[in-house]
């Protein structure tokens, strides 16, 4: 259990580690390229570890010398297991979504499991892309979620129709694996798609390595066959989601934060809009090529559709606490299958510390500016809730936060970086 200590002004500089979602894509990207690529600053963290420990095992040689790595790729081929072979993936959707399509590059068969979080967490679209680009691939429960076997003999490929409103994951896997499908992929996203600056990272580390990813907007995407990665030594920036809770701090006790390695002008994290939410509500900041300042201010409620941002729900809930008026988030319903139903545990956590929160259908309303107590809150094993509570309790004394270690999950160093505020 880690009990938060106020701070009623704060003034501090903070380096923040590298991007989770950088990290996931440029591993599996120097894995299925051909000889060694480096990658400098990478976020070791239990997801990241979930998705380096699955590409080893299908034969990628990864050593790791500190915050670099050094990976030997494969070129999109895989010695094929004598047995299934079963990959572990604890809770990380991440791992769960990019690894489907990449061991479906491999021939032999590979069962995906994961905790008993995951086992909630949707991927039939994914699935069901696979299988329309010849793919033999199902979810053993017939619900929709993991586990998930794979019979792989290499991804055919051809035009494959999919819904963007679960997840961008699932483009961004399909993506990744394209170049090595026979015939290549086309993708058609109907419905929308949510959390699209996503799927903008996953084609700038694609380019990065050497494929050119053709596309209209968000609608459509095709890469071509008969290109692989090529290997490269690749940089990965600092965590713009981690960063978030930093800038947090800095509006709610109106103190300042200096966020460094947070590239603000060349990023394609889309979290880096928090900072224009942020603003709107009251803050000042600061933006320079490698870092951000952030500067508390008197704050104001926003409504705001969040579907591009749904990771920083957390976040704006712990801000929108302390702001004059109520603070309206929408669509983002498909924050009910993340770590934890984070609209409903948003909605019961903060009514624990005396919060009215309305739970939507599709989003929060929070009114700002209620008298607050400080009590035993749940993170629900959910890294962000756990770091967005402990911005609230920054202001409001006696929060203790249980199973506050699943912050490991994505920023294992944060609660040693929050302890120095």
């Amino acid at each position: 259990m880690k009990e938060i200590k106020p701070r009623p002004h704060i003034d501090a500089t903070v380096r923040i580690p590298g991007s989770k979602s950088i990290t996931h894509r440029s591993v599996i990207a120097a894995g299925l390229a051909r000889q060694g690529s480096r990658i400098l600053g990478f976020l070791p963290c239990q997801d990241t570890s979930y998705t380096i420990n699955a590409l080893r095992e299908l034969g990628i040689q990864i050593s790791i010398e500190g915050e670099d790595m050094k990976v030997i790729g494969s070129g999109g081929r895989f010695l094929p297991p004598s047995n299934r072979k079963e990959f572990y993936l604890g809770n990380s959707g991440t791992s769960m979504r990019l690894l489907l399509s990449t061991v479906s590059l491999a021939t032999g068969e590979f069962l995906l499991i994961g905790s008993p979080q995951m086992l909630l967490r949707p991927v039939e679209g994914l699935v069901d892309a696979l299988n329309q680009l010849g793919v033999e691939a199902f979810c053993l429960e017939q619900n929709g979620c993991p586990p998930v076997l794979v019979r792989a003999r290499g991804i055919k490929g051809g035009k494959v129709t999919i819904s963007g409103q679960k997840s961008s994951q699932y483009v961004s896997s399909l993506l990744l694996s394209g170049p090595y499908a026979e015939k290549g992929i086309e993708i058609e996203v109907t419905g929308g798609l949510v959390s699209e600056p996503y799927v903008d990272i996953t084609i700038e580390v694609m380019r990065e390595f050497g494929i050119s990813v053709i596309r209209n907007g968000y609608r459509y995407f095709r890469v071509p066959a008969g290109y692989g990665y090529l290997p490269c030594q690749f940089s990965v920036e600092g965590d713009v989601s981690g960063a978030s809770y930093f800038w947090a701090a800095a509006a709610v006790t109106g103190g300042m934060v200096t966020t460094e390695n947070i590239r603000p002008y060349s990023t394609k994290q889309g979290d880096i809009g928090f900072l224009e939410i942020i603003k709107e509500m009251g803050c000042q900041v600061r933006r320079e090529i490698d870092r951000v300042t952030v500067y508390g201010g008197l704050l104001s409620g926003i409504e705001l559709d969040m579907a591009a941002m749904p990771d920083m729900v957390p976040t704006l809930s712990a801000i929108a606490l302390f702001a004059n008026g109520k603070t309206v988030i929408r669509n983002v319903s498909h924050l009910r299958h993340k770590e934890s139903n984070r609209l409903r545990a948003i909605a019961l956590e903060w009514s624990k510390l005396g919060g009215r929160v309305e739970e939507l259908v599709d989003g929060l309303i929070i009114h700002g500016g209620r008298r607050l107590c400080g009590t035993t809150v749940e993170s629900h094993y959910d890294h962000r809730l756990a770091m967005s509570l402990s911005v609230v309790g920054l202001k409001v004394p006696g929060i203790k936060i249980e199973a506050e270690h699943c912050v490991n999950k994505s920023f294992p160093r944060f609660w040693e970086l929050w302890d120095r505020l």
